[in-house]
């Protein structure tokens, strides 16, 4: 089959099963074709709860999928690859921060949203890369344990200098292979270029950045700027993505190293298994697992997130 074709069939069936299709800005350029939603992983766990589909299908990874099903525990929810995790929300668990939290006593636990059900069940709120800094500050305590990326943790602490934020070694393994030496050649390559970058990106990085911002940040601010040219420091399909949507403007991926492969896990061919009944993974979870995962997403809704 050709990729129109299975993207023909895929809608189709979608259709036909009434089932929404969530793809995170990562997939592959023709996965969102066929999405009903493409984003951030929270911005679109928060729509596939205001959908009246009864099948979710998330084309991302797990803790993602975790996530649509807390906020949507009535909706059966399918991870399309169900191989695919995340190595930042799997490298710390509940049995670590539970062992730690005697080291830290009287902090408060943020815990970013890469995080699993299970460790968010020990945490006291969530935050997501475009609203860490504000859910910080609006925080009463001054004294915060902030898990598990210490990169997105280290961007926080410089913007709300007024706390005390403390770090556990952690974080996204795809964004800290990224150098102040790949920063420095990607700039001398292309001189006119705006630099924009994630928070998950090592200090020394950010700190060369015109722009710091989630995903869905950089994209927003690359289509709306008046600039012609940028660097992407994020996962490279969103090079892509904006190559797509601003023909009239260059991309450049800050580094070769940023390709996740978990993201590239996700294949057409696995939506149109799930679409047809035959692929993915049903994600299970207690009533007593949501409940407890849900109070520190509960409490980041609550300080405005």
């Amino acid at each position: 089959m050709k990729i129109k074709e299975i993207q023909d069939e895929i809608l189709r069936l979608k259709k036909e099963k009434d089932i929404c299709i969530l793809a995170h800005s990562y997939q592959a350029h023709e996965i969102l074709e066929v999405a009903d939603f493409t984003g951030d992983s929270y911005a679109l766990s928060k729509l596939a709860a205001t959908v009246p589909n009864k099948t979710v299908i998330m084309c991302g990874v797990r803790f993602m999928a975790e996530t649509v099903k807390m906020l949507s525990p009535e909706k059966k929810v399918i991870l399309s690859c169900p191989w695919a995790g995340c190595p930042m929300a799997e490298q710390m668990d509940k049995e670590l921060i539970e062992g730690v939290k005697p080291q830290f006593e009287g902090y408060t636990v943020v815990a970013y949203i890469n995080t699993t059900a299970e460790l968010k069940t020990v945490c006291d709120v969530c935050v997501t890369s475009s609203s860490a800094v504000k859910i910080v500050k609006a925080i009463e305590n001054n004294n915060i344990l902030f898990i598990p990326d210490c990169n997105l943790g280290a961007f926080v602490a410089a913007q709300v200098p007024e706390k005390n934020i403390r770090f556990l070694q952690g974080g996204c393994p795809v964004h800290a292979a990224v150098t102040k030496a790949h920063a420095e050649n990607a700039k001398a390559l292309h001189p006119d270029a705006e630099l924009l970058v994630h928070p998950e990106c090592r200090p020394a990085v950010a700190q060369m950045a015109d722009y710091i911002g989630s995903t869905s940040g950089i994209m927003e601010y690359a289509k709306k700027s008046d600039s012609k040219e940028f660097i992407i420091g994020t996962e490279n399909s969103i090079a892509e993505h904006l190559q797509y949507e601003c023909p009239d403007k260059k991309f450049y991926p800050l580094s070769k190293e940023l390709i996740c492969p978990n993201m590239k896990a996700t294949t057409l061919m696995d939506v149109l298994g799930c679409v047809r009944g035959e692929h993915g993974e049903e994600i299970v979870m207690s009533d007593e697992l949501i409940a407890k995962a849900r109070k520190c997403i509960d409490k980041m809704i609550e300080l405005g997130g």
